[in-house]
């Protein structure tokens, strides 16, 4: 028997959002990412979900009054960060940072600020980086 379900990394982040409903429509609108799994809690706010962003999966839930939402920092390569940053202002972001060329490690990065405060970072290689 596998210690994990197939196809999940061995490490997640979990986010507790005010409106993770919100969050996820965001990243679906930024990432194409979609929903594995998501289970309510009976007033239909959500207790637990499953987001998957390419190969990898972040957790997500609505904060409450014992869990209070706390934002985050998240890193995510994607194939094209213009394209993702302008996705991710249309879904509704805020810019943190514009594209931009980082020559050490050779990428460009943008972030934005997503609807329940959190920070996405996004980065496309272009390169090896400079040693």
């Amino acid at each position: 028997m596998k210690f994990k379900p197939e196809g999940y990394p061995s490490l997640a982040p979990y986010v507790i959002a005010a409106g993770a409903q919100r969050v996820i429509d965001f990243l679906a609108g930024t990432f194409d990412a979609r929903v594995t799994r998501r289970y309510n809690r009976e007033s239909g706010v959500i207790k637990h979900a499953e987001i998957q962003i390419d190969d990898s999966i972040v957790m997500l839930a609505d904060s409450t009054d014992t869990i209070q939402a706390f934002p985050v920092i998240l890193h995510v390569y994607v194939p094209d960060v213009v394209e993702a940053y302008t996705r991710a202002l249309a879904a509704g972001g805020t810019s943190v940072q514009a594209p931009k060329l980082d020559e050490d490690a050779a990428e460009r990065r943008s972030g934005v600020r997503g609807p329940a405060g959190n920070t996405w970072y996004m980065a496309t290689q272009l390169g090896s980086p400079a040693a």
